[in-house]
């Protein structure tokens, strides 16, 4: 159990140089990458990490901070589609569908870091999802060579069982990095979002 807590203590440590809390210190990147995750919870109501997520995305996206929002997904069911549920809500904000990417094969944080760089040809983006999720993103990215910077959402209060999940969900990223060298479930051909770099 301490290797565990270490290992979760190192990847915060790491990664913390990288993860801004405050939009207005957090540098312009071209492309924001917002990560994926279900509406709503179970028996009802709206999934507060899906809901500070997005409205994270929409205020980088007005406050000039992106031009472009990848959203990257799940969407193994066609009642169970992240990236066209959250453009949806993104174009109800307002926000133009010439700006927003769907990326449907984000089926997890590795996918999404790795596919968002060799896919979308983001050469360095801003991730938007909570503190403990940047800090597992942001660790994929360091250790693939992926330049990425992330914005941290609030989080909700009820967040004991997430953290000791997010724990065991890093050594499985340690091992996925650095001992099998886990490849994207899918690449597929480059669709870059930008035809040059900023």
């Amino acid at each position: 159990m301490s290797i565990i807590i270490g290992l979760d203590y190192w990847i915060s440590y790491k990664t913390a140089p990288y993860i801004y809390h405050d939009e207005n210190k957090l540098p312009y990147r071209a492309i924001g990458v917002v990560l994926g995750t279900s509406k709503y919870v179970r028996g009802g109501g709206i999934n507060g990490f899906y809901r500070n997520r997005i409205d994270g995305a929409i205020d980088l996206y007005w406050q000039g901070k992106v031009d472009y929002l990848l959203l990257s997904g799940d969407n193994a069911l066609l009642s169970y589609n992240e990236p066209i549920t959250m453009q949806k809500d993104l174009i109800k904000a307002g926000i133009p569908q010439d700006s927003i990417v769907l990326d449907y094969a984000g089926f997890r944080t590795f996918d999404s870091v790795v596919r968002a760089y060799k896919v979308f040809d983001a050469h360095n983006f801003t991730i938007i999802t909570q503190q403990f999720h940047c800090e597992r993103a942001i660790f994929i990215a360091l250790a693939q060579g992926i330049e990425a910077q992330c914005f941290a959402v609030p989080a909700p209060r009820k967040m004991k069982l997430v953290r000791i999940r997010e724990m065991f969900a890093r050594v499985a990223t340690f091992i996925d990095l650095y001992i099998i060298n886990k490849e994207p479930k899918y690449l597929g051909p480059v669709i870059p979002i930008i035809n040059h770099e900023h």
